[in-house]
């Protein structure tokens, strides 16, 4: 039998895109139990889409249980209560509530979407799977099988050989060294009171971000959080030390037999609450915005043909910062385009032209529009705002503060953002023409 409910919520997701027209749209929410919320109503659409992000993820893993909380967040929907895995699928599905648990270096994640007319069962379930997940141990087998396949996969993936290496490189014994997914030994090696621990550890009520979009009021919205929250444990601070960029200038070339040797490249970029970070993200798009105007495809892919694709982006961790880029080539390729991006990389620290400035602007604010295309991303992108301790008006200023960058900004931050005498390249494969000069 066709289950209508679930029909009904993915007809209703794809009516579900509104516009962020100015700062009023968003609304903070204080909760009576001090849970802080922020809110875009929209009563148009019969559903609701909450976004919960939990500060401290498999950074705060314990030595040994690396890959716990990744473990711990994918049996979340694995059971919970009285309900096994079966029957809480089957609960969700009936009253078409859709749940995302996920988990990265610096939070944890939940994304729920549900019908109005299923609020409160379908928060009954959330909560349910917060508070009280079973950990099955067939489920958690299940799951960690499916991790262990992962891990070995990664053995032979160029790609994840060379994140690893990244890391390391950048990193050193920092926890964002460590793959978040653990290895095959941590994963192996995980207990139950190791999951729980986890989940104490990860689902905190201090420590959570909400952002909330759809058919609710603010009056209706501060019950509904303690309800759903209100039960979890204070986590108190997170201790963990800020990160010392390791890398240095150089290539390290991985020895690994594979047609597309793969390199990953980066060094030091700025934190989040930089005063130059949108002036580093523009000078960003110009250098490796994944667009076909930007300088690295147009040198690598368009001039030479050495890639299929290039690109670059910030990645402002919680404890360090970096910006860094990938991209694939023959083996016989590889050394001209490692020579081509270093040039580059060079050439960007002596500026952009205002030709470059201009387009990046047109394409950064006319783009900005589209990545809230529905409820969810909405919702995903007020709860990002609070983690970078952005504004509420940030979504009415932020085009304009783009458009309001002079060259000579740009061209400093870019000579502050690319130092050539910092990047590193790793590169995984047999290129030739190509060692290591590290």
């Amino acid at each position: 039998m066709i289950q209508l409910r679930p029909l009904v919520l993915a007809g209703l997701m794809a009516l579900s895109a509104l516009p962020l027209r100015a700062s009023n749209d968003i609304v903070e929410v204080i909760s009576p139990g001090g849970i802080t919320a922020w809110l875009v109503e929209e009563p148009s659409i019969p559903m609701l889409a909450i976004e919960l992000n939990f500060r401290g993820g498999a950074v705060l893993d314990p030595e040994g249980q690396e890959g716990v909380t990744t473990l711990m967040m994918g049996l979340l929907e694995e059971g919970a209560g009285d309900l096994d895995a079966s029957a809480f699928l089957q609960a969700s599905e009936s009253i078409a509530a859709r749940f995302r648990f996920s988990a990265g270096q610096d939070s944890v994640n939940v994304s729920a979407q549900m019908l109005t007319e299923n609020r409160a069962e379908s928060l009954a379930l959330l909560r349910l799977a917060l508070s009280a997940p079973r950990f099955d141990a067939v489920a958690v087998e299940r799951v960690r099988q499916q991790m262990l396949s992962g891990l070995a996969r990664d053995v032979t993936d160029p790609d994840a050989i060379a994140y690893d290496a990244f890391s390391r490189a950048a990193f050193g014994d920092h926890p964002y060294a460590r793959n978040s997914d653990g290895t095959v030994e941590t994963v192996a090696a995980l207990d139950l009171a190791a999951l729980r621990a986890a989940q104490a550890r990860a689902l905190v009520r201090d420590r959570v971000v909400v952002g909330v979009v759809g058919d609710i009021t603010a009056a209706e919205l501060g019950p509904l959080l303690d309800e759903l929250l209100g039960d979890l444990p204070e986590g108190g601070a997170i201790d963990v030390p800020q990160a010392e960029i390791g890398l240095s200038a150089g290539v390290e070339v991985i020895d690994f037999p594979t047609p597309q040797a793969v390199a990953l490249f980066g060094q030091e970029g700025l934190a989040r609450d930089d005063p130059d970070y949108l002036t580093a993200y523009v000078a960003n798009h110009i250098f490796g915005g994944r667009v076909v105007t930007s300088r690295l495809n147009q040198a690598l892919r368009e001039e030479r043909g050495l890639t299929y694709g290039v690109g670059t982006a910030l990645a402002p961790y919680d404890y360090g910062a970096l910006i860094s880029g990938r991209f694939s080539s023959t083996s016989g390729a590889m050394a001209e385009a490692i020579e081509v991006l270093r040039a580059e990389w060079a050439r960007m620290a002596e500026g952009v032209t205002q030709d470059e400035l201009n387009v990046a602007k047109t394409y950064l604010t006319g783009n900005y529009a589209l990545s809230f295309d529905s409820n969810g991303e909405i919702a995903r992108a007020i709860t990002g705002f609070q983690i970078a301790g952005l504004p509420r008006d940030y979504i009415e200023t932020r085009n304009d503060n783009v458009m309001a960058l002079t060259l000579d900004e740009v061209n400093r931050v870019a000579r502050r953002l690319f130092d050539p005498a910092k990047l590193e390249i790793i590169v995984v494969g047999q290129p030739t023409g190509l060692e290591s000069s590290q």
